[in-house]
C-alpha cells in the first residue's frame, strides 16, 4: 500500500507539472507574442499559476518517489494554500464575468465588481499602449480586405467583439458604409449624440480604436478569456483535491512503515 500511494502520487505529480510547465509557456507565449500586451491579464494568471503547479509538484514528485516526509508535509501544506487560492480566483473570477453576481455584489460597497475588469485593465492610464497593440496586431486588416458594397452581408459577418467596437463606427451614427473600414458621415452630422461618431475617422491607423466601443469591445474579450479562465481553474482545483488526498495517504503509510521499521525485530519476553 505505502509503495502504491507513492507511485500514484508521483505519476500524478508529473502530469501536474506537465501542466505547469505549459502554462508558463503559454503565458510566456502571449508575452512575447505581437497581441502580448492585449492579453497581459490571462498571461500573467497562466504564469503565476504555472509557476505555482511547478513548484508544488515538484514538491510531491520528490516527497513521493525518496519518501521523505518532510517534503511530503510541505507539499501538503502548500498543496492546501495552492487550493485555498484557486478557489478563490475561481470564485473572484466567476464574480467579476458574471453581470448578475457582478452587480449584487457591488452592493455590499466592498468593491465595484462590475467594472473592475475595465478599471483594472481598460483603464486610461494603459489605453494608448492598448490601442497600439490592437493597430499592431491588425485586427482590422482582414476586414479592411473586403472591398465589397453589400453592407447586408457585412453585418452578417461573425465580428469579434474587438472588431465590432475598434474596426466600424457604432451603427445608430447612421453612416454610409463604403467598405468594411471606410465609412461616409452624413453632410448633416451623425444620427445621434454619440462621442464615438465624432471619434470614428477613416485613417486606418486611428478607425475606432479611441472610442468607448472598443474599449467596450476589449473588456468583453478579456471577459471572455477570464470565463475560460475560470472553467480551467475549476478542473486544476478538482484535481488538486484528489492529489493532495492521495498525499495525506502517502504521508501517512510512510510515518507508518517508519513506526513499523522501529519496532521490527522487537521481541517481547515473558
Amino acid at each position: 500500500m505505502v509503495r502504491v500511494s507513492n507511485i500514484v502520487l508521483g505519476i500524478f505529480n508529473v502530469i501536474i507539472l506537465i501542466i505547469g510547465l505549459a502554462a508558463i509557456g503559454t503565458g510566456f507565449f502571449f508575452y512575447l507574442g505581437s497581441n502580448s500586451k492585449c492579453e497581459k491579464g490571462v498571461e500573467n494568471q497562466l504564469m503565476i499559476m504555472g509557476a505555482a503547479l511547478f513548484v508544488v509538484s515538484l514538491l510531491g514528485l520528490i516527497g513521493s518517489c525518496y519518501r521523505i516526509n518532510f517534503l511530503l508535509i510541505l507539499y501538503l501544506v502548500v498543496m492546501f494554500l495552492l487550493i485555498l487560492g484557486f478557489m478563490a480566483f475561481t470564485i473572484f473570477a466567476i464574480t467579476v464575468t458574471n453581470e448578475t453576481s457582478a452587480k449584487m455584489l457591488s452592493h455590499t460597497k466592498i468593491m465595484n465588481f462590475r467594472t473592475w475588469i475595465r478599471d483594472h485593465f481598460v483603464n486610461d492610464k494603459n489605453w494608448n499602449q492598448i490601442r497600439n497593440c490592437l493597430i499592431d496586431a491588425r485586427v482590422c486588416k482582414t476586414l479592411g480586405n473586403d472591398v465589397e458594397q453589400d453592407v447586408a452581408r457585412f453585418y452578417k459577418k461573425n465580428l469579434s467583439p474587438i472588431q465590432s467596437g475598434c474596426c466600424k463606427p457604432p451603427t445608430e451614427c447612421g453612416f454610409t458604409y463604403k467598405n468594411a473600414t471606410f465609412w461616409i458621415k452624413p453632410v448633416a452630422g451623425a444620427a445621434v449624440a454619440n462621442s464615438d461618431c465624432t471619434t470614428w475617422s477613416n485613417e486606418q491607423k486611428t478607425l475606432c480604436y479611441n472610442c468607448e466601443s472598443c474599449k467596450a469591445g476589449m473588456v468583453d474579450n478579456i471577459r471572455h478569456k477570464w470565463k475560460q479562465l475560470a472553467i480551467f481553474n475549476v478542473c486544476i482545483t478538482i484535481i488538486l483535491i484528489v492529489f493532495y488526498s492521495i498525499g495525506c495517504c502517502a504521508r501517512k503509510n510512510n510515518s507508518t512503515k517508519k513506526v513499523h521499521g522501529k519496532f521490527k525485530g522487537y521481541r517481547a519476553y515473558p
